[in-house]
């Protein structure tokens, strides 16, 4: 996706949960990508009313979050948490702003379309053209894996795909980041390290094969998501999906390896030019110079890196993938910025 077209139309902006770690990316990435707004509302909750955010060289004073915030906004980016959106989007939605929504409040609606703008942004127009006003951002790990098994899937027809992903402490907030620096400073100090209390386990030195609740099927809530959202984005609805999700003691960036299997024989090269060429796709995959991603190449960055590309020897028609990409980045706030710019360019909005 490119960076919103220049025109003389500004728009009036929010993001709702400005104070958060997502919130903050929100703020950085309109400013760098140069969205049109002529004003942006930064909205929390009570506590944190009265804060000042560094926007755009000035100062941006947080808001207390209420049903009335939205009168004089036009596109609302929320990021504060399911029972936020579910109380507050719907009422913003009323008055005709558009809301872009970051929680799982509304992925899995039937109304309400999942967008990832690279791989079916038209769903955002469906939408408003049918006087919806609420737009889903799907989950970290499930944005950065559908990006690039969309154009493999367009060329060799996708049957199934089992996903295994190394989430940062940051998936869980910056309540998830501070515990792991807290850890970390508490062990290089020689001082015993505190409890956890963001993560079921202590996650300095460890892994942790948990993320979100369980579920009757024995899945987590994490991996539902990543198995039911990615359908619905690629319109799929009888793709065969596993995933396991595993936190491990990484700040910021997720990590995927991904096994798949095609309808037809993938090619390694084939797959490589594929993706080479793929919007929002930056391929590392060359092992003779000791090229792959890791986390800190993905680091800010607004793409999703994938390497290790090689054939499923257990199977005919298979690829295994190592796929990396800066969760609070493409996993959030640069999705949700990039369907704003896209309904802006549509000029439906």
């Amino acid at each position: 996706m490119q960076h919103v077209k220049k025109s003389d139309k500004q728009y009036r902006i929010a993001v709702v949960g400005a104070t958060g770690a997502v919130g903050q990316e929100m703020i950085r990435t309109l400013v760098s990508r140069g969205f049109p707004f002529s004003k942006i509302k930064l909205l929390a909750s009570k506590q944190s009313a009265g804060k000042k955010i560094a926007v755009a060289g000035g100062e941006v004073t947080v808001e207390e979050l209420d049903a009335a915030s939205f009168a004089d906004i036009d596109i609302a980016l929320f990021s504060a948490g399911g029972s936020v959106s579910k109380a507050f989007a719907p009422a913003a939605a009323k008055q005709k702003c558009l809301v872009i929504d970051n929680s799982s409040a509304f992925r899995m609606d039937p109304d309400i379309p999942l967008v990832v703008p690279e791989v079916n942004a038209a769903a955002s127009n469906h939408a408003l053209t049918h006087g919806r006003y609420i737009i889903a951002n799907p989950n970290c790990s499930t944005i950065q894996m559908v990006v690039v098994l969309k154009p493999l899937h367009d060329a060799f027809g996708l049957r199934r795909v089992v996903v295994s992903t190394y989430q940062a402490a940051g998936g869980a907030g910056q309540k998830g980041i501070a515990e792991l620096e807290m850890q970390t400073r508490q062990w290089a100090a020689g001082e015993p390290v505190s409890a956890p209390n963001t993560f079921s386990r202590q996650l300095l030195f460890d892994v942790i094969p948990q993320i979100g609740d369980y579920c009757t099927s024995g899945y987590t809530t994490e991996e539902e998501k990543m198995m039911h959202e990615s359908r619905k984005i690629m319109s799929l609805p009888d793709l065969r999906v596993s995933a396991t999700t595993v936190r491990v003691p990484v700040m910021i960036g997720h990590s995927e390896a991904i096994n798949l299997e095609f309808e037809q024989a993938p090619l390694v090269r084939q797959a490589r030019d594929i993706l080479r060429e793929s919007p929002g796709v930056s391929l590392m995959d060359d092992l003779e110079q000791g090229q792959f991603p890791v986390v800190r190449d993905a680091a800010g960055k607004d793409e999703t890196f994938v390497g290790r590309i090689r054939r499923d020897v257990s199977q005919d028609n298979g690829l295994d993938l190592w796929v990396v990409a800066d969760n609070l980045r493409k996993g959030a706030a640069l999705n949700a910025v990039q369907i704003a710019e896209y309904v802006c360019q549509q000029g439906i909005i």
